[in-house]
């Protein structure tokens, strides 16, 4: 298994290790991410499945960044989490995964979450003067921002006719 082989080559690494219905899943302090992510990638992980992030308000550090793999001879699959503090940045694995680009974007717009040595790190989601990052969990419900509570008198419809005339 992954986890064995990663604590023989490299110990102390993982500060956490949890095992369900056979997905193995690590955690691991940022420092040690992108020596990780490579010395995976040359084990047979070279599918980056997903990159996401969660929002823990009441927890220090606040937030997870999530990323999942896939070894695909084996079909082994490992979950990898790293707490990041507010405001703490993480290193960005687009050197090794190019499809970790757009991944890594969204939670930057998305969670305000930068990735060190990005090559594009602007919004995805949002507008570039966007105030906030929506899915935090104290966003205030009603969007923030005048253009998504006001009626501003303009259908976005255009001339659309109704399916019932």
């Amino acid at each position: 298994m992954i986890v064995e082989r990663i604590n023989e080559v490299m110990p102390s690494v993982i500060t956490a290790h949890s095992d369900f219905r056979g997905d193995q899943t690590i955690v691991l302090d940022s420092s040690n991410y992108l020596e990780l992510v490579n010395f995976i990638f040359k084990e047979g992980f070279n599918l980056m499945i997903d990159l996401t992030a969660v929002d823990w308000p009441e927890r220090q550090p606040r937030f997870d960044v999530v990323v999942h793999f896939q070894n695909l001879v084996s079909q082994e699959r490992l979950r990898i989490k790293i707490p990041i503090a507010e405001g703490q940045s993480i290193p960005s694995i687009t050197g090794i995964h190019k499809g970790a680009n757009w991944f890594e974007r969204e939670v930057f717009d998305l969670f305000g979450i930068p990735f060190d040595g990005h090559p594009n790190m602007t919004r995805l989601v949002m507008w570039g003067d966007f105030a906030g990052h929506p899915l935090r969990k104290d966003f205030p419900l009603d969007g923030g921002d005048i253009w998504c509570n006001s009626d501003t008198g303009t259908s976005y419809a255009g001339h659309a006719k109704s399916l019932a005339e």
